[in-house]
């Protein structure tokens, strides 16, 4: 089945996360399925009216035009792989229009909140307590993904140069530098470390890798103390650390370095928060505002 050649193909050679081949694989195996019910056709055979005719039928049923561009991207990169290997002459894809997006900006917690959080509010004294304010911090102070976090390891930590090597999407690797202070959390963590055979940096209480269920309901646990934020996850950070960066005056492109984008593109959206703050400062301080 072509479907399972592909995800072979983004597993073994594209390197892509289990997250993501978990997304595609599920949205390849809902599109052939309607294909087969609504029109008999396999996902190979089907035409643009098929796949025009899957996501009219998703938008009756209440998707967000976010779901269906994700779905979308999912069914592009499969049919590019049958082009490739030349199991179709032209992809269906090009003949799909998409429902326009909602511009959202990316939510993040008030740089006061997260000091109140980390230096006024108490963890308890004990490896939770350590684990979780460590958990926040590396968060916040190097704006890496959940699953860099979840995947950190013990040697990963440079002490000597005061960095951190992470492995992000794709395999590829990249180093953030870390303050002196976040050493010093990682150390007070590490000296309550569960010993375990683990490699592992953060380990749950019984000494086993973390895993993201237990990763959100921290940070979300944590978060509910400080901010009102509908939505207090670990990205919710991410995105706190990257316009807090531009807010202090950080260029763009290193923001974009160090949360490992591949485009500045991704990095720009951080400067319409930027421009938020810049347009508040305004009205407060101009006196004809």
């Amino acid at each position: 089945m072509h479907i399972d050649d592909f995800l072979k193909f983004v597993s073994k050679e594209k390197r892509y996360s289990h997250h993501t081949i978990k997304g595609y694989k599920n949205d390849l195996l809902e599109f052939s399925d309607y294909a087969h019910k609504y029109f008999g056709s396999s996902i190979e055979t089907v035409n643009h009216r098929v796949v025009r005719s899957w996501f009219a039928q998703m938008m009756d049923e209440g998707f967000k035009p976010r779901s269906i561009h994700r779905k979308s991207s999912s069914l592009k990169s499969f049919f590019k792989f049958l082009l490739t290997r030349g199991i179709i002459l032209k992809s269906p894809m090009d003949l799909v229009p998409l429902p326009k997006l909602d511009k959202k900006l990316p939510k993040f917690v008030e740089e006061k909140s997260l000091n109140v959080l980390l230096e006024e509010l108490e963890f308890s004294e004990d490896f939770e307590g350590k684990r979780d304010k460590l958990i926040i911090d590396l968060f916040y102070q190097t704006g890496i993904r959940q699953a860099e976090l979840i995947g950190l390891e013990v040697l990963d930590v440079d002490h000597q140069l005061k960095q951190i090597k992470v492995l992000g999407k794709r395999n590829k690797e990249r180093i953030i530098p870390i303050s002196s202070k976040l050493l010093e959390t990682i150390e007070e963590y590490k000296a309550y470390r569960i010993s375990s055979s683990e490699p592992n940096l953060l380990l749950t209480s019984t000494g086993k890798k973390l895993y993201p269920k237990l990763v959100y309901n921290i940070v979300r646990n944590n978060l509910s103390k400080v901010t009102t934020l509908s939505q207090r996850s670990p990205h919710v950070l991410r995105h706190s650390f990257a316009t807090h960066m531009l807010n202090a005056g950080a260029e763009l492109n290193s923001i974009k370095e160090l949360l490992g984008h591949v485009n500045l593109s991704a990095t720009q959206i951080y400067t319409h928060n930027s421009m938020e703050k810049i347009k508040s400062i305004y009205k407060q301080a101009h006196p004809r505002a």
